[in-house]
């Protein structure tokens, strides 16, 4: 399915969204998360598909949840702290004049498509927060990985 020009692709995921559950081993989460090191070296990625629009969208969250783990001292507090951002009426869709890649999404056609969107993006958010949080935090009392939050210097 495909929400303006971006996939509404199948998550390994318990919070509630459009996002059909899938059982495969690998999802879009994972990907963006395994692919984000290479990722945000690229001055210019080629679109191939809608998929590409949603990864894209993901490797973007990704440096707004790091620079929210510098900051945070334990798991506990991390999860909360992406939790939160997560739930943020805040953040901009595409479409919306806020959004920094708006030369490439298109806006949601209707109401419908938006809160479609809307849900889909809080749900791809809630669950990439929880598996970020899981690599950044390898022991869960202290401060998050030099190695993960070293990424956001790249930006």
């Amino acid at each position: 399915m495909v929400i303006a020009n971006m996939a509404l692709l199948p998550l390994r995921s318990n919070f509630k969204g459009p996002a059909p559950r899938t059982d495969a081993e690998v999802d879009i989460i994972d990907e963006a998360l395994m692919y984000f090191k290479p990722n945000i070296f690229f001055r210019e990625f080629e679109i191939k598909g809608p998929s590409d629009r949603t990864l894209i969208y993901l490797t973007l969250y990704i440096t707004e949840c790091l620079r929210k783990l510098q900051r945070s001292p334990n798991k506990v507090t991390g999860l909360k702290d992406l939790a939160t951002l997560a739930l943020s009426r805040q953040l901009p869709i595409p479409g919306e004049a806020d959004f920094p890649l708006n030369n490439m999404y298109k806006a949601p056609a209707n109401k419908q498509e938006e809160e479609t969107m809307r849900a889909y993006l809080q749900q791809l958010r809630q669950e990439l927060g929880v598996r970020l949080c899981d690599l950044a935090f390898p022991d869960p009392s202290t401060k998050p990985s030099k190695v993960i939050v070293f990424y956001v210097g790249v930006f």
